[in-house]
């Protein structure tokens, strides 16, 4: 009895857990803001569609946003606080962009509805924007989060980097409720290391999953000691357009990072990518499983109700 009773405990809490986390999500809900500030979506995507105009790589940028976001502390807006030791300051943030337009966004919700609109939904209504605006899937997008207080740079040292094996990333993408399929989907960065151009084995020698044809285009444009932050485009056949091509160049040894390629060193991201790619024979529908993934991952760790707050401005907290 002892030994059950002992053994029940942590399965007990573990039930407590899933079920405040269920109830978290339950309070996320589609067109939360109808009431209280009927324009507040439309206000976001007419700011996305500005930025956009000016600048077609902001959709990018405002995608991966939303990804560094949810990923540390969940979808609660702490990588826009601006904290000296905050999470925009770890490695695996670097070169993050979109600030301004979630900025510039939160301005003009805020002069419609002030204190109602979380800077947390905005960073994810508009990623869903960028990629609407991208010819991408327009799909619902349940709203209802809060705004984190803490941001740490301490609690951003497990993102996904581009160089990690794929177990790594399979297990960093499980630990916040993601499948293989969703790592396929998600998985998105912005910068090239040099590392897998000039030195991958520490031989002076190109990572080998490289295509020989890619190669010469990817030296040319990132030399040697060159800036490593340098912006290159994922997808070489469709920079500014969504769509499957950055599946189709992983496939044949044209992606760009590293994390990108070992996706079809694992079985079963293989299988995945192979739905959408292989052989001309999709038997999936990228655009709808990309929709079904953004949502999926912008439910992890969000704030709702009493929890958090409501930021006046996004990079400070009130």
């Amino acid at each position: 009895m002892i030994i059950q009773a002992a053994a029940a405990a942590p399965l007990f809490l573990l039930l407590l857990l899933l079920l405040f986390v269920a109830a978290c999500n339950a309070q996320l809900r589609v067109g939360f803001y109808s009431e209280t500030c009927p324009s507040a979506e439309e206000t976001v995507r007419a700011a996305v569609k500005e930025a956009m105009h000016e600048d077609m790589s902001s959709a990018a940028r405002l995608l991966r946003l939303s990804f560094h976001d949810c990923f540390v502390q969940g979808c609660d807006a702490s990588i826009l606080l601006e904290a000296e030791g905050g999470e925009a300051e770890a490695p695996g943030n670097a070169g993050v962009g979109g600030f301004e337009v979630i900025g510039a966004a939160k301005k003009r919700v805020e002069s419609l509805c002030p204190g109602v609109v979380s800077c947390a939904d905005i960073v994810m209504l508009a990623a869903r924007d960028a990629v609407a605006l991208s010819d991408g899937p327009d799909y619902e997008l349940p709203t209802g989060r809060r705004d984190g207080r803490i941001s740490s740079l301490a609690l951003a040292s497990h993102l996904p980097e581009v160089n990690d094996p794929i177990r790594v990333l399979k297990a960093k993408f499980h630990a916040k409720g993601l499948s293989e399929k969703d790592l396929v989907l998600l998985t998105a960065a912005c910068f090239l290391t040099s590392k897998r151009l000039y030195n991958f084995s520490g031989r002076g020698d190109p990572d080998p999953t490289i295509s020989p044809r890619f190669l010469p285009r990817l030296k040319s444009f990132c030399p040697l000691n060159s800036d490593f932050v340098r912006r290159i485009p994922l997808d070489w056949a469709s920079e500014f357009e969504f769509d499957d091509h950055i599946l189709r160049n992983v496939v044949t040894g044209f992606a760009v990072l590293a994390s990108d390629a070992q996706l079809t060193e694992d079985r079963k991201t293989r299988q995945v990518l192979e739905s959408y790619v292989g052989g001309g024979h999709a038997t999936s529908s990228f655009g709808a499983d990309f929709a079904e993934a953004m949502v999926k991952m912008g439910r992890i760790g969000v704030k709702t109700g009493s929890q958090g707050e409501i930021r006046k401005i996004c990079g400070k907290v009130n």
